[in-house]
């Protein structure tokens, strides 16, 4: 009996690898360590750094890192091509992007984030290795499970990391790697196990709406340029 297995309705997560002027990433983990200043942390303890919770969420309008954003902007125009999206039916706006600098021990727990649809990270530092920390992408759900609870281990009949019945995907930071993912997709950092290393990256949030020019489909937000701002109203 030959049996073949049709993977259905993937979880499409892009990778590209940007070339980075080695002068230019100096000067850009300078900048980020400037940001970050005499922090070591966000208040939880072993939590890495990141800009979104101190005020530096707007990278991409900084003059040193225009370049830098608008290469991420254009991935994230070729992640929209590649699963479907037609480009004069949507418009792609780079919402927020903030660096996230871990030291040693330091990690990101588990999230998504549910202001945008579509997200990226670009690593700024890494040898390839993940002993600076891995990015791990947590599985939604697992429907080859069949039954619930038996692809968690502790002795169950399922084989542990099997690719069918994975409950993750582990991806090792290295200077200039970009990946795309959905925005609702919950992931988080490993520990950063090299006491010598900083990892270093800038993350990005998108979002769509609606075109700018005719009118938006329920389905879409409309675009911002027609939106009003309510008053608030005395109390």
């Amino acid at each position: 009996m030959t049996l073949k297995l049709h993977q259905l309705f993937p979880s499409a997560v892009a990778t590209v690898q940007l070339p980075l002027d080695p002068l230019d990433l100096a000067g850009h983990l300078q900048t980020l360590l400037s940001l970050r200043g005499e922090a070591e942390g966000n208040p939880s303890p072993g939590c890495a750094w990141t800009g979104d919770l101190n005020g530096i969420w707007q990278l991409h309008q900084r003059a040193e890192f225009r370049d830098l954003a608008g290469r991420v902007v254009e991935a994230a125009w070729h992640y929209l091509d590649a699963v479907g999206f037609d480009r004069s039916r949507v418009a792609l706006h780079l919402q927020r992007s903030w660096p996230v600098l871990s030291d040693w021990d330091q990690l990101v727990g588990r999230h998504h984030h549910p202001n945008a649809h579509l997200s990226a990270v670009l690593y700024l530092s890494g040898t390839g290795s993940g002993e600076e920390g891995m990015l791990r992408l947590h599985a939604p759900l697992r429907p080859n499970e069949l039954v619930s609870g038996l692809a968690v281990g502790h002795g169950g009949p399922i084989a542990d990391g099997h690719p069918l019945n994975a409950d993750h995907w582990d991806l090792a930071p290295q200077p200039g790697l970009l990946v795309l993912f959905p925005s609702r997709m919950d992931h988080s950092v490993l520990p950063n196990a090299d006491p010598e290393a900083l990892r270093s990256s800038i993350s990005f949030d998108f979002v769509l709406t609606a075109p700018a020019e005719g009118d938006p489909p329920e389905y879409l937000s409309p675009h911002p340029a027609t939106w009003e701002q309510a008053a608030q109203q005395a109390t």
